[in-house]
């Protein structure tokens, strides 16, 4: 594979400052076969404005998260004609924002504002290490917000009186129980739909990559509009069941479960408080009784069962 030097040429040390590969990296790249062989001129290799476009686009399928092996497919493909820039767009397609807001900037000032006025470092913090709030690079009271709506919703509930320790609490359980709702849609797409185009030897064609790429497009609001659809019946569902209980004062309350006074010795009391705490120790005898029950409970089922089977067994 040559090429012959076009525009500008380089030695190879110009080459890798102008990549930002290395030297090394070049020759290794050359012993691969991702990069065609320089142009002798006398006792000097020269490289070209190819060699610099070759470079980048393998950069660019590197941080995509193509191995080397991957990338050699795809660029021979690229160099027979058979559409490296339409698996370059399906990639960039998968890369793309999968939302339409944008982000905006917001000043600690301002930020304090929002949030009732009073500075709160400790939720400051929660907040970037959740990826709420980015610092703005060089800018120390400057905030970069990938999601505004993310922060209106926030501030919202604290203005409602919950606390910003518990928001931030909450949205970490949210979005483990999110990021898995998209692992599963991501599973069910790749099974019966995206499946054909995976792990093709030769690479996909243009054709195929440019296909897969307008099913991204079609599927990506589908797994949004799903979540927000159960999420709806849902709150429904459960608006129905307890919070009504709650506001309304019309509702009938359900009817409570008897219960019955049993006197407990002071210094049993006092083992069980020391063991799981005053509060819970009502909590702990119930439970302890309740497995109690179930574990006679299942004894008696259990010698039922062997009375039975040596009537069965005698003559």
């Amino acid at each position: 594979m040559n090429v012959e030097p076009a525009g500008a040429a380089y030695r190879i040390e110009d080459l890798a400052h102008r990549s930002g590969a290395t030297v090394r990296t070049i020759r290794a790249y050359q012993d691969r076969g991702l990069l065609p062989r320089p142009e002798r001129r006398g006792r000097a290799n020269m490289y070209s404005d190819a060699h610099l476009i070759r470079l980048r686009q393998i950069a660019d399928l590197l941080d995509r998260g193509y191995t080397l092996a991957s990338i050699k497919e795809l660029l021979e493909a690229w160099d027979t004609g058979r559409g490296l820039g339409a698996v370059l767009g399906l990639a960039a397609e998968v890369d793309g924002p999968w939302t339409d807001e944008q982000a905006v900037r917001i000043s600690r000032v301002e930020l304090v504002e929002r949030f009732g006025g009073v500075p709160d470092e400790a939720a400051v913090a929660d907040a970037v290490e959740l990826g709420v709030l980015e610092p703005a690079p060089g800018e120390e009271d400057l905030f970069l917000v990938p999601s505004p709506q993310e922060l209106a919703v926030a501030a919202e509930l604290h203005e409602a009186g919950i606390p910003l320790s518990a928001i931030a609490g909450h949205l970490r359980e949210l979005r483990g129980q999110v990021e898995h709702i998209a692992t599963r849609f991501l599973e069910f797409t790749t099974e019966h739909v995206f499946a054909r185009y995976l792990g093709q030897h030769p690479p996909p064609t243009e054709d195929d990559a440019i296909e897969a790429a307008t099913l991204v497009r079609r599927l990506r609001p589908l797994a949004q509009q799903t979540v927000e659809a159960e999420l709806a019946r849902a709150m429904r569902l459960f608006a129905t069941r307890r919070l009504r209980r709650h506001l309304d004062s019309d509702a009938p309350a359900e009817p409570a479960e008897e219960s019955s006074s049993v006197r407990i010795p002071a210094s049993t009391m006092r083992a069980v408080e020391k063991l799981v705490g005053p509060e819970q120790a009502s909590a702990f005898i119930t439970a302890a009784a309740e497995r109690e029950v179930q574990s006679r409970t299942l004894d008696a089922l259990a010698a039922n069962m062997r009375e039975s089977h040596k009537i069965q067994q005698s003559p």
